[in-house]
């Protein structure tokens, strides 16, 4: 064909690094601790409720209302009404959606207008760029520090009130944080709710990433505009998939804040696999940063950068990724380059670091021990 055949849209983000890693990951024999999935079941109640959802009443097996089953949304609406100060309205209030990837490109393309500038707070899921210019957004970035404190929160708070933007926030991990330390949603801060989407997903909340359900909830206001996209494009979400996650949340609201709570449990056991894999990475050179919450840890990559730094790849080529190619190719290890979740112009800030998926089965960190136990001394490219 004469003409260009992909929308503009398109332009400029056809690349994925998930592609090209998960590819590499299975070209050779890797431990994979670059991909955040749990290898481990889901917890009994919740492969139990799915089961039933499949073999019990054989209406599951139909559509249901296009913003959400119906018992799903109505136990979300309750569960994080009170977590978040809200009265929130089952029908207003909350969508559910194919993942909270469903949830972020439903709420750009029913918010971001052309020309619009998004703020994105990185490192940043990475699907957060591509999303605002399919949109016809322009991306603005902003590095995050170390440390996030709740102090800061408030003030991202207090600059989106004072100059009226919206804020879209991820809130996937919200369960997932440790030592003592406690989740806070922006849209609970003063001001906060009337200006704020707040994404969720099942498959972070119940290690079920392959359920696919995710949710986004909001005032009526904004939320209107997200069940117009909604309404045209998807439409609907799998039945079944919903009709397990409400008995999941109905249960964990009979068990909140108590030991037998899947809340409290997922980041006690987590926590300890934590601390597993920085004892063990400290243990060939490689520098980890604790982190107080998600399903990943990054290391330090900057003494190796400096004993090793003509790694194969190509010129314009971060380190980071560089390394993370040659440790899957030498080591048997796979992990993710953190330069990735950067705008390409901070690349050459962050790529000394690369990122870790700590939540896996005890019998993948034994064979990341073995990995590790056989990577001796000081390494050569």
């Amino acid at each position: 064909m004469s003409k260009q055949l992909q929308a503009r849209r398109l332009e400029g983000i056809d690349h994925n690094p998930w592609v090209e890693f998960t590819r590499l990951s299975k070209e050779y024999d890797v431990v994979n601790l670059g991909q955040g999935f749990p290898d481990f079941s889901p917890p009994d109640f919740a492969v139990q409720a799915f089961q039933q959802a499949t073999t019990g009443n054989f209406m599951l097996n139909q559509y249901t209302s296009a913003f959400g089953y119906p018992p799903l949304t109505k136990i979300l609406a309750s569960f994080f009404g009170k977590l978040l100060g809200q009265e929130m309205d089952p029908l207003k209030n909350v969508l559910v959606t194919v993942g909270a990837y469903g949830a972020l490109f439903t709420a750009f393309q029913a918010l971001v207008d052309e020309g619009d500038e998004v703020i994105i707070i990185e490192p940043a899921f990475n699907c957060y760029e591509p999303m605002t210019m399919m949109a016809g957004g322009r991306p603005v970035f902003v590095s995050l520090r170390l440390v996030f404190s709740k102090k800061e929160l408030e003030l991202v708070a207090a600059l989106c009130q004072q100059h009226d933007v919206l804020c879209f926030s991820d809130e996937v991990y919200q369960w997932l944080v440790y030592d003592g330390h406690q989740h806070i949603s922006i849209a609970s801060l003063p001001g906060m709710w009337e200006r704020t989407l707040t994404i969720g997903s099942a498959g972070k909340s119940f290690s079920a990433t392959g359920w696919k359900v995710g949710w986004v909830m909001g005032p009526d206001n904004i939320m209107k505009h997200l069940r117009t996209v909604h309404q045209n494009s998807i439409f609907h979400c799998p039945t079944q998939a919903q009709a397990a996650v409400a008995q999941c949340f109905e249960r964990e609201q009979q068990h909140f804040g108590q030991p037998s709570s899947y809340f409290l449990q997922l980041p006690q056991a987590m926590g300890l696999n934590r601390d597993h894999m920085i004892q063990s990475l400290q243990s060939v050179g490689l520098k980890p940063l604790i982190p107080q919450g998600s399903y990943f840890l990054i290391a330090d990559i900057s003494d190796f950068k400096s004993s090793m730094p003509d790694l194969p790849g190509a010129m314009d080529e971060p380190y980071d990724t560089r390394f993370a190619k040659w440790m899957i190719k030498n080591k048997g290890l796979s992990a993710i380059p953190v330069s990735t979740f950067y705008s390409q112009p901070h690349h050459k800030d962050f790529d000394h670091y690369i990122r870790f998926c700590f939540v896996k089965d005890k019998a993948t960190l034994q064979a990341m021990d073995k990995r590790l136990c056989s990577w001796k001394g000081e390494p050569q490219a």
